[in-house]
């Protein structure tokens, strides 16, 4: 099964959170409040990833919910 991935990043002065593949987005004044939703819509769609992002595009932190086969296979 696919994991569903969550990205929240940074808009200009507010926070989006967006599902990968989607054309959709929910928009937060507060990065906190971006965060909070991400964990929500993640853990209510796993296997999923929220993935925090700096303005730069890089990746500030990362959760992985659901099934995450460690060591990986390959």
């Amino acid at each position: 099964m696919a994991r569903n991935i969550y990205d929240v990043s940074p808009s200009g002065d507010r926070w989006t959170v967006k599902k990968r593949g989607s054309l959709t987005s929910s928009t937060f004044a507060r990065k906190d409040d971006a965060i909070q939703h991400g964990r929500t819509l993640a853990l209510a769609n796993q296997p999923s990833q929220l993935v925090i992002r700096r303005a730069d595009g890089t990746i500030e932190k990362e959760w992985t919910y659901g099934d995450d086969p460690f060591p990986p296979a390959g």
